[in-house]
Formats: structure tokens, C-alpha cells, sequence
């Protein structure tokens, strides 16, 4: 018996008015079950909830009291969504509703659809989320195949689905093209029809633009932004109202490819065992004004985000990599923190400025490392790693979560083509700077507390107790133990991981404490930040880049009076915290903290496509690699020192039957005892790696390199196959059930230890 909620989506989705009948033929109702189905449509509509014709509401005209809505836009911090199924014939544009949040749902954003209870207000519509559904268009972009028959069919790049879906209608699309599509009915099994082509799947540069479309992510520059940025950098930079660093060899120290330097630094000794410092960053408030075209788009953005082959930047161009940009030997505006650090690398005073900088010079990470090792670093050099000295002493005095988490860098050529991926090095030159942002983001927040200005908190909260229970139970596997009554804190893990000699168990254990962790955000109240051992935490220091430091810099200019002269522009006034950003930073907050984990979503998965490419030539070879998941259904694994996971489906393992045992993370062999766990390090070989999905699937070898003889099991089909020459060829990936009982048992032959 469908739900309330599911006949409400069905009648908002139909194409025509439907009725008992139609509903109870789309879910598949039969004799008591339609008596049962016609109580139930009495009841709603006796609650309002659908008229007592039985059709669907909003045909009548107006909104319905609850009726499935999608986010068209983020306007003010505040979401604002539209009837997802507007009937043609209704009178009118579609109606837009401003969407009032609660706390008990994750926040909205662009795209997303929800069943709300609608009120009318004035002239206008208020919507009351109730339920988040989930996207109708997942899984909808894909490569136009053919079958034997000439039929079209879409073959999914998200990993997560399984099969192709029949094309309907193909437009423009050409066989090989990478597309988006939409279904044409309610089924999942429906036939789609394609409204965008987007070109080449396999074009070099072509792996960031599918995740560009997949995820939504706004990357052309409204007409109305461009213009008022052209006339931003027509400011001029006034010597009277800002003060005069550019005599201070201040540097910028960077990747060696960065396009946009938000930072740079300058240290002095103070003769007394400490330093006087400078973190100078670039002044993008005066540039993006609240209420502008140009700030409207960056908020929309949230962040840059970075892919291997482009920069999707928050800023236009002609801002981010240039008017804002701190380069050498070039006047720019900056927001300058000034600090002391004392003897025991603690910062005991600080002050903001609005100033003109002109940098002494812009380095390359390596570049200042091997002039740091070659002892022929300059001054300014000698003079940062003397205070960052002091900066480490206090951190590690602080002792913040300290885990080993290795970032994978592609390098591309002219052409787009792959040369290298591997680790980033992790130099002291990187630490350096970390650790300077890090000083300067405690003291912005610790400045506009000293105010009781508004503050945009960069928060990281304790892990949960559920949390910390899951791990306590997963290390009492381990032979380990986690005393729950005792205060946590990040040091507790450190000194947990610090006291593991073997290297595999260490990984087997860090793996465990990261996912206990939880989940960064931004919010205007504070709770702390517990990954670094801080209190007040903000984020200041890369506003070119990111929305929420373009906010703590206007509460900055608010707070200590840095208000520049009226432009004599076409531009807003003010570059301070306009008083709806301060009535609304509760709904900023939650939307850049979605525009950023969309950014690290489409980030991680073009690094997928990119490392499963790099390896499509390799299949059959064997790497060496280290479980980081196990489920029922069989175990993930990373090949060492270049990342990119692949499955390992139980299925493929023989005949011996595995358990999985949840609490201890691995699976184990009924007749053998062979086990398969989280942290484990062993051979395996590559027998897929899909580009255009970033899929990777390995096989366990037997002890002649070969792969194991699959003998029996073999997992039902999700659905029927096309008939021969009527059907496309099904492009299927493995992935998690995670409806499966615990402890089922599966075939397959593993080796012993």
C-alpha cells in the first residue's frame, strides 16, 4: 500500500488527472488492497490533501496544501522552489515558494525536490519542507549506445547504477556522445529522452565536464556579474584610507600551477624570542559588494572548485586570477592581519587593516623548500620557518587530530593527456603556510568575537556518541580498547595511533578513527573546532575562493570601522555586512556548507575517472593494496601509493562461504578461516577500470597469479535483460545492498594465511 507521501508524488508527477484507478495500476493494487486504497484517498482528502474528485490538486489552479516542490535557486541564503509538475494548461508562470527550513533536515540546494505543505502569505507562497525525495535525474547522464537492432540506450557514468536505460527520444545525440537525459514517465525502468549533448566522453579535459553537469555546478557567468565586475576593477586603491605594506617584503608561497594567490606572509624577529607577523589577504570585499550581480553569483557558487584540467572560480576570471590575485611586484589591495607570536608560539595580540601590498615575490612550494635545504634561502624565507617553528611548538602543544590522509595529484600535459598521477609530497613549505592561515583564521575569529560582531564559524564537532560506540566496538575486535567515560579529545587518538608499530594495523586503525569523525560545516554558532583543538575557528584567509571568508572579511570592516569611500561606480556602497546577510547567516551558512560538499564530491569523483583511465591500459596486471571498506556483498580496496578504489564482489571469491561480521569490519571463510579486513594489505589483480564511470573492480589471484575460479554463485539479476537484438548491451556496476542482512552467507574459495 503506497504512502501518503508516495500517492501525493504520483499525482504531481501524472500527465493527466488520475484516480483510484490509475493510482492502483501504478502500485500494482489488487482486490482488498483497492478497498484499502479508496480509505485512504477519503482520508486525504479529508485533510486537504488532495481534492474530492480524486485528481491531482494543483490542476484546479493555485498551489496545493502539500505538493512535491524542486529548488530552482538560493536567493538571499533562503531556497526558492517551484511546483516540480506545473500543469500546461494552468493559468500563469509557476508559482515560486520561499522555502522556510528547520534544523531536523539537511539543508536544500539548487535541484533538490521535497514534499512540503504550502500557505499563502500576502501575494506570495511559503513552503514547509516535510520529506526530501530523491533526485529524479540520478543517474541521467550517460553515452548514446546502440544495440543490433539500431535502438538507442543511455549507458549510465555514475557508478552507482547498474544498468542502461532506452533512449526515446535522441534529439541531436550521435552514438558514442556523452549526454544528459530525463525519464519520460514515473517508472525507473521508463524510457528517457535526451535534452543536452555534451560532446565527447573520452575528449581530453572531458572528465570534469561530466562532473560539472552531473552535479549542477554553476560554471557560466551571468551576463549582469561579468559587467559589474569589469567595472570593480576600475577602483581605485586610496593610499589615505588604507595602510602602506608595500615596503615589506611580504611573499606569497603557492603550487607552482596556481592561478589565484589568496595569501602571503612576512615574519620579522622581535627581539625579544618571538615575532611580529603579517598574513596578508586579498581584499575581495571591495570588489564583491552585498547585494551586487557579482555577489548573487559567488554565493550561488559557494567555492571555486578545482579539477586536474580547470578552475570552475568563484570570481570571475578577470577578478580571481587578476584584479584580486596578490602578485609580485604589483599594488593590491589586502585585508592584513598583524600578529605576535610569543616564545611559546602562541599569538597574544592581533590587529586588522585594510592595506596596499606589493609582494616581494610569489614561490613555488618546492621552490622554497630547496632554498630552505640548500641554506640559501632569503631572509624573508629564514625569517617565516623561524616563526613557524614557534607555530609548531604551540600546535603540538595543542595536539590536534593528526592523521595521514595522502591527496592524489594528476599531472596532464598540453593536450589534456595524463603523464603522472601520484601522492603530493607533504613538505614543511606546506606546513608553513598551514600553519600562518591557521594563526590568522583564530584571530579573525577571536577579533569579531571581541565585538560580539556576527561571526561565519568554520565548525567541527566531537564525533557523536553512536559514533565513538561503533569504534569502541570495532576496536575491542582489534584487541584494543576506548574508555567511554573519559573526555575525547583529538590527542586521545593520536596517542592511540602513535603507539601502533605495524604499519598495516596503524592504517587498519586510522581508517577506523576517521570515520568516526564528523563532518566540517559553517554556521554563525559556535561549537568549536575539534579536528584542530580550537575553540573560535573561522575561515579568513582565502575569500577569493570561498564565500564564507568574503563574510568574515565584511563583519571585519563592520567590526573595526574599515569602511572605504563611497565608489563614484555604478557598484553597491557598502563593502561591510549588508543587515539581510545578518538576519539570514544561519541559511548562508547551511547553503555554502551544500556547495561544498558538492565541490568535494565532483572533485573526488573526476580524480576516480581520471586514475580508472590512467589504469584502463593495465588490466590483468597485479598491484599491491589495502582494504578500506568491507561489506556483505565483498571488500573495497586502494592500490598503494596512487589511490582509486575497486571491488572485490564476494561472488568472485570460489566456493567457500564468507561471513560478514559488521562490528569487526571484514569478511571471513566458514571452512578456512580466511579473513578479509579493513587495513589488510595484499595482492590483487585489475580486471576492470571503466573511465567514463571511475569503477574499478579487482580479483583476489590464486597462487599462480591467476584468477581465482568463480564456481556457483552467482548473484539474481537486478532486472531482465533485453531480448537478443531488441536490447542494448547492460553496462553493469557492483554496488552495496544496503537492504542485505547481516551475516549471509556467500560462496567463494579464498586462500589461507
Amino acid at each position: 500500500m503506497p504512502s501518503k507521501e508516495q500517492i501525493l508524488e504520483f499525482l504531481q508527477s501524472s500527465e493527466t488527472p488520475a484516480g483510484k484507478r490509475e493510482i492502483a495500476k501504478a502500485f500494482g493494487l489488487k482486490g482488498q488492497e483497492k478497498i484499502a486504497l479508496k480509505k485512504r484517498l477519503k482520508d486525504m482528502a479529508e485533510e486537504g490533501l488532495i481534492d474530492g474528485k480524486r485528481t491531482a490538486y494543483h490542476r484546479m489552479g493555485g498551489v496545493p496544501k502539500v505538493t512535491v516542490l524542486k529548488v530552482v535557486g538560493i536567493e538571499d541564503g533562503e531556497p526558492i522552489a517551484e511546483p516540480e509538475n506545473w500543469a500546461p494548461d494552468a493559468p500563469g508562470k509557476p508559482p515560486r515558494l520561499i522555502v522556510k527550513e528547520t534544523k531536523k533536515m539537511a539543508a536544500l540546494k539548487r535541484g533538490d525536490r521535497f514534499l512540503a505543505r504550502t500557505e499563502e502569505v500576502g501575494s506570495g507562497w511559503i513552503a514547509h519542507p516535510m520529506k526530501k525525495l530523491p533526485a529524479r535525474t540520478e543517474g541521467m547522464m550517460g553515452v548514446v549506445e546502440m544495440d543490433g537492432a539500431g535502438n538507442p540506450w543511455l549507458a549510465p557514468v555514475d557508478k552507482r547504477v547498474r544498468d542502461s536505460a532506452p533512449i526515446g527520444e535522441l534529439g541531436e545525440a550521435k552514438e558514442g556522445d556523452l549526454v544528459l537525459a530525463e525519464r519520460m514517465g514515473k517508472s525507473v525502468r521508463s524510457k528517457v529522452k535526451v535534452v543536452e549533448v555534451i560532446g565527447d566522453p573520452l575528449a581530453p579535459k572531458a572528465f570534469s565536464l561530466i562532473a560539472i553537469a552531473k552535479h549542477g555546478i554553476p560554471h557560466i557567468f551571468a551576463q549582469e556579474a561579468l559587467d559589474e565586475a569589469q567595472r570593480a576593477t576600475e577602483l581605485a586603491l586610496s593610499h589615505d584610507h588604507r595602510e602602506d605594506l608595500r615596503a615589506v617584503p611580504i611573499v606569497a608561497i603557492d603550487p607552482a600551477d596556481a592561478r589565484d594567490h589568496d595569501d602571503a606572509i612576512w615574519a620579522e624577529p622581535d627581539g625579544k624570542g618571538g615575532f611580529n607577523a603579517i598574513v596578508a589577504i586579498a581584499d575581495v570585499s571591495y570588489y564583491v559588494r552585498p547585494g551586487g550581480a557579482l555577489d548573487r553569483e559567488a554565493r550561488k557558487r559557494g567555492n571555486s572548485v578545482y579539477f586536474p584540467d580547470r578552475v570552475v572560480p568563484m570570481l570571475p576570471e578577470i577578478l580571481s586570477a587578476d584584479v584580486c590575485s596578490l602578485k609580485q611586484d604589483v599594488d593590491r589591495a589586502a585585508m592584513a592581519c598583524h600578529m605576535h607570536i610569543d616564545t611559546e608560539g602562541k599569538v597574544d595580540s592581533w590587529r586588522f587593516t585594510r592595506a596596499i601590498v606589493r609582494l616581494a615575490a610569489n614561490i613555488a612550494y618546492e621552490d622554497a623548500q630547496a632554498a630552505i635545504d640548500g641554506g640559501e634561502a632569503p631572509e624573508y624565507l629564514q625569517n617565516l620557518w623561524g616563526a613557524w617553528k614557534l607555530l609548531f611548538k604551540a600546535r603540538e602543544a595543542r595536539d590536534p587530530l593528526d592523521l595521514e590522509l595522502p591527496e592524489r595529484q594528476v599531472k596532464l600535459n598540453d593536450a589534456g593527456k595524463i603523464e603522472e598521477i601520484a601522492i603530493r609530497e607533504r613538505l614543511d613549505a606546506h606546513r608553513v603556510v598551514e600553519d600562518f592561515m591557521i594563526a590568522a583564521n583564530v584571530a579573525a575569529a577571536k577579533a569579531l568575537e571581541a565585538k560580539t560582531a556576527p561571526v561565519v564559524y568554520r565548525i567541527h564537532e566531537q564525533p557523536s556518541r553512536e559514533k565513538l560506540i561503533a569504534l569502541r566496538d570495532y576496536l575491542a575486535t582489534q584487541g584494543r580498547k576506548l574508555a567511554m567515560g573519559q573526555v575525547i579529545t583529538p590527542g586521545l587518538f593520536n596517542r592511540m595511533l602513535k603507539d601502533i608499530a605495524d604499519p598495516s594495523e596503524k592504517a587498519l586503525i586510522m581508517e577506523a578513527v576517521l570515520r568516526s569523525q564528523t563532518q566540517a560545516y559553517y554556521g554563525p554558532a559556535n561549537a568549536g573546532h575539534f579536528g584542530l583543538a580550537l575553540g573560535s575557528y573561522a575561515h579568513f584567509t582565502s575569500p577569493i575562493r570561498r564565500y564564507s571568508d568574503l563574510l568574515v572579511h565584511r563583519a571585519l570592516v563592520d567590526a573595526y570601522k574599515l569602511e572605504q569611500p563611497k565608489p563614484k561606480l555604478d557598484l553597491p556602497e557598502t563593502t561591510g555586512l549588508s543587515d539581510r546577510d545578518k538576519s539570514a547567516l544561519h541559511q548562508i551558512t547551511d547553503a555554502i556548507s551544500q556547495t561544498e560538499r558538492r565541490a568535494m564530491e565532483a572533485e573526488r569523483d573526476t580524480i576516480d575517472r581520471y586514475v580508472a583511465a590512467w589504469l584502463s591500459g593495465r588490466v590483468g596486471e597485479t598491484f599491491d593494496t589495502r582494504i578500506t571498506g568491507v561489506q556483505g556483498f565483498g571488500f573495497f580496496a586502494t592500490i598503494d601509493k596512487l589511490g582509486g578504489d575497486g571491488l572485490v564482489p564476494v561472488s568472485t571469491l570460489g566456493r567457500e562461504y564468507f561471513s560478514y561480521d559488521e562490528k569487526a569490519q571484514k569478511l571471513i571463510g566458514e571452512q578456512t578461516g580466511t579473513e578479509y579486513a579493513v587495513g589488510d594489505r595484499l595482492k590483487l589483480k585489475l580486471a576492470e577500470a571503466n573511465a567514463l564511470t571511475g569503477a574499478l573492480k579487482f580479483e583476489v589471484p590464486d597462487s599462480d597469479g591467476a584468477a581465482i575460479e568463480k564456481r556457483g554463485h552467482r548473484p539474481p539479476p537486478r532486472s531482465k535483460p533485453p531480448k537478443k537484438g531488441k536490447g542494448a548491451p547492460r553496462q553493469k556496476h557492483e554496488q552495496g545492498q544496503r537492504g542485505r542482512p547481516k551475516n549471509i552467507r556467500h560462496q567463494g574459495r579464498g586462500k589461507k594465511r
